[in-house]
């Protein structure tokens, strides 16, 4: 076997090679905290950790979604509870309006203070989160949701929509992180039921609308009715229905008010004794809006010729049936609220724990036990040292020294 002088060379710079990678290797390690810096070091774990790193960028990703969620939800359900509180306080101030004893100064004051009240709802109405968006406002974040019109006597109106903003907290899960306002403030149903009562000033007798509602579809006739009360001649009353176009629809003689008045569909039943001239008229309105309710009420009480009248009187159950729903309403959407707070929370605790797990698993795959590899380095020093005393050696010497 022939062994030439390039072939000596070749075999120790190739070993001191060796060596030089591997302590190279080694103090990569030491120097990352990982024992898996790239594919080649485990091919395996590699692909383990890179799905792992993939899950926890897509649980930070969730976790971002629901602290926006969080944030905006418990705003949301904050505002909620305030105009809740607050209506329910108006419906005070009403209640206290209407007693038979109090001044015309006194009532006055009482409705500057539900006039402050509105304002004061509108405001919570229109209130933002802590990036200046609006919360009540739908899918139209930077409008205003709430305002006055032009009208006279003047309304709020509603100018954002109905969209619900989700935001997605899992996998194929996404949780609507605010309220529309109509769904809030505008749309609670009406305490009657499917139709609003104007009472007239000529009222005398005491009696109210208990229910208006439609008790057939297939029926139904959509119109304005109006109601008509006159002497049947034996100390009663006789009741007749008009459509809008005068054209009569129902015909009760010896009106009693404890059987429903039934028509075209409607089914109508009236609380307390009309009196023989007595009329009111009625028009489809199944949804009322809180803000028109209590400006009612304030209009009501600023009259004192109507708060303590019959027609009055009936207004004033109409009112507080309104009021009643729409603080119902508030509370409805309050809860829609504080349940998906509390959905939110639960996909956090459950990212929190997913997080914890990955990490664990992470460190086992990856992070690099020091005292293991601080001995291979001093090994893998020690052998480097070793080839390159021989190489330093072996470079020194010829054949030709032999010959």
């Amino acid at each position: 076997m022939r062994l030439s002088t390039a072939q000596l060379f070749n075999q120790s710079i190739t070993s001191v090679l060796q060596k030089q990678t591997a302590t190279s290797k080694v103090l990569e390690q030491l120097s990352s905290g990982k024992k898996v810096n790239t594919s080649g070091d485990d091919p395996v774990a590699a692909l383990g950790i890179d799905n792992l790193n993939q899950r926890n960028a897509l649980v930070d990703q969730f976790m971002k979604n629901i602290d926006y969620a969080n944030n905006r939800l418990a705003v949301t359900e904050s505002k909620l509870g305030s105009a809740e509180d607050l209506t329910g306080s108006i419906r005070e101030q009403l209640m206290r309006a209407v007693n038979g004893t109090l001044s015309d100064s006194e009532r006055q004051m009482i409705a500057d203070e539900m006039k402050d009240s509105l304002k004061e709802l509108l405001s919570l109405a229109n209130s933002k989160d802590e990036s200046g968006n609006y919360l009540f406002s739908g899918f139209s974040t930077d409008k205003q949701p709430f305002a006055f019109d032009n009208s006279t006597p003047p309304k709020i109106v509603y100018s954002g929509d109905s969209g619900v903003r989700d935001s997605l907290v899992q996998s194929g899960v996404a949780i609507g992180t605010n309220i529309p306002g109509d769904q809030a403030f505008m749309k609670a149903p009406n305490g009657l039921g499917d139709y609003s009562v104007n009472y007239l000033a000529s009222q005398q007798g005491d009696f109210k609308v208990q229910t208006a509602k439609i008790a057939d579809q297939a029926t139904y006739v959509a119109d304005t009715y109006t109601f008509n009360f006159s002497d049947n001649g034996a100390g009663g009353v006789n009741l007749q229905v008009l459509d809008s176009a005068n054209n009569p629809v129902a015909n009760v003689t010896n009106f009693d008010a404890t059987t429903p008045v039934s028509f075209n569909g409607i089914e109508v039943k009236i609380d307390g004794k009309p009196s023989a001239g007595d009329s009111f008229s009625m028009e489809p309105q199944s949804e009322v809006s809180i803000f028109d309710t209590i400006s009612n009420a304030i209009a009501l009480i600023e009259d004192p010729n109507v708060a303590n009248s019959p027609q009055g009187k009936a207004q004033l159950a109409q009112i507080l049936n309104n009021i009643d729903s729409g603080v119902n309403q508030m509370s409805s959407a309050r809860s829609v609220a504080g349940n998906n707070l509390k959905t939110v929370e639960r996909y956090k605790d459950t990212h929190t724990e997913e997080k914890v797990v990955n990490t664990s698993a992470l460190s086992l795959l990856e992070d690099l036990d020091y005292a293991s590899a601080i001995t291979e380095f001093e090994k893998q020093q020690l052998a480097l040292n070793a080839v390159s005393n021989v190489f330093s050696k072996v470079g020194s010497v010829s054949l030709f020294d032999f010959i």
